[in-house]
């Protein structure tokens, strides 16, 4: 496998090794409200917007755009772009579609490289951005993306990996570097039109393994007016805002046990939870949702939340509360006022597709306990949004709903894309390692030094 012709260009010294840094007057500004809109041109490290249901408008179906970016080469020179004190070095290119990434125990970086059907692992020793050894852990899969290490500790049995069909698992030892033995299925028939990226997380108890699966479709359009046998029944027999038809068991989050048996639906309207994970301090499920697209530039807003159980968030018939979606007026109206808010809402159409909560000692210690969210980019609105890293901000465990710019420069000044965000994870050394599948490339963001 190759590592690809950027770093050939860092190797011959065309592109520095660390990225500029940002221009300290952005560090710190706050846009709220309609201020904290705008695009891509008021990103920089440090801005940080609070929006809240209040801010919400109301859906303008004339007030949409299909603006879906254009993917350029990365510029010669173009680097991302961090806050002074961090920098941000290449660890690989030339990899078809690099999206969810997860760090095995003993340190190494398994990324799905979704569009290959394979996951790719990385040895990156503590202190380089340079792996050691790399390899392809395991090809014929579909559409993998998710990929955790079974059970949660220092010696896992088993890495689970899940397809956009199904959930497979290889027997692993640590320190694999290609898988030692022939997939096993644990959960098949895992529904994957539309919404394909299924991310998968286990409980420290070991007792319980959480799938996402998205909804097969942007608003139900398809679902049809009432479900088989009347909604009185469908309600009686089904969790809270569960969709029908096609869309049955879908925008949801399973919960299993790790063998597969005993599927039930923690949550439900959760249009497109790309991705999971569990807050280290309270060992809460959290979960990135990307919201329905054409009601607007500004409608509506997406959002991070932590998943209750039982809990529904809305789709497809409401939205942030009390918001009907007008594709489906009146149809639920048992619903209002049952949707479970969500924790931090962020600019709509930024399409957060991961999340990670910091627990390293590398970077400053306000840092610690905070979560990032790899934001892929807008494409249903006139002007760009998301294409970068953000950090989300908590105090004493719980988010304040700020969110704050972490590591931006994927859009040129004249709109053109060259990167996008999709997987993160933390090193054992505390370093944080971005993927996006704008050019295929994973790089690693590091404090000091």
């Amino acid at each position: 496998m190759r590592i690809g012709w950027l770093a050939a260009l860092l190797l011959a010294g065309v592109l520095p090794g660390a990225a500029l840094a940002a221009d300290d007057t952005a560090t710190g500004k706050l846009l709220s409200g309609a201020a904290a809109f705008g695009g891509y041109q008021k990103d920089a490290p440090g801005i940080t917007r609070h929006l809240t249901i209040k801010d919400q408008p109301p859906p303008d179906q004339a007030d949409t755009a299909a603006n879906a970016p254009d993917v350029v080469p990365m510029p010669a020179g173009a680097m991302p772009k961090v806050q002074q004190g961090f920098k941000v070095e290449l660890v690989a290119s030339g990899i078809r579609n690099p999206r969810a990434m997860r760090v095995a125990p003993n340190g190494d970086l398994f990324v799905a490289d979704s569009r290959a059907n394979r996951v790719l692992v990385y040895r990156i020793p503590a202190g380089d951005a340079r792996p050691e050894a790399h390899g392809v852990f395991a090809t014929g899969l579909h559409q993998p993306y998710g990929i955790n290490f079974y059970p949660p500790g220092p010696d896992p049995k088993w890495i689970y990996i899940a397809n956009s069909n199904s959930v497979v698992r290889y027997p692993y030892k640590s320190g694999d570097l290609k898988a030692q033995g022939r997939p096993e299925t644990v959960v098949a028939d895992v529904p994957s039109t539309h919404h394909w990226t299924r991310d998968i997380i286990f409980t420290p108890d070991t007792k319980t393994m959480f799938l996402s699966v998205g909804s097969g479709s942007n608003d139900a359009e398809d679902m049809g007016k009432r479900p088989p046998g009347g909604l009185a029944a469908w309600t009686e027999d089904h969790p809270l805002g569960e969709a029908w038809g096609s869309e049955m068991g879908r925008a949801a989050v399973w919960a299993l046990t790790p063998d597969g048996r005993d599927k039930k639906i923690y949550a439900t309207g959760l249009r497109n939870c790309a991705g999971m994970t569990l807050q280290p301090a309270t060992e809460q499920l959290w979960c990135v949702v990307n919201e329905r697209d054409m009601l607007g530039n500004n409608v509506p807003f997406e959002y991070a939340t932590a998943v209750k159980e039982g809990g529904w968030y809305g789709w497809p018939w409401y939205y942030l509360g009390g918001h009907e979606d007008p594709g489906h007026a009146g149809a639920r109206p048992d619903l209002a006022g049952k949707l479970t808010l969500p924790d931090v809402l962020m600019q709509a159409h930024s399409a957060p597709l991961n999340i990670a909560f910091y627990e390293g000692d590398q970077f400053p210690p306000e840092y610690k306990g905070d979560a990032f969210v790899a934001l892929h980019g807008s494409w249903n609105r006139g002007d760009r949004t998301g294409y970068k890293v953000v950090r989300l901000l908590f105090k004493d465990g719980k988010p304040t709903g700020e969110y704050q710019d972490f590591v931006t420069g994927f859009v040129q000044p004249n709109g053109a894309v060259w990167g996008r965000p999709v997987g993160l994870a933390v090193g054992k050394d505390g370093s944080l390692f971005v993927s996006e599948d704008g050019n295929g490339t994973i790089w690693r963001v590091t404090y000091g030094g």
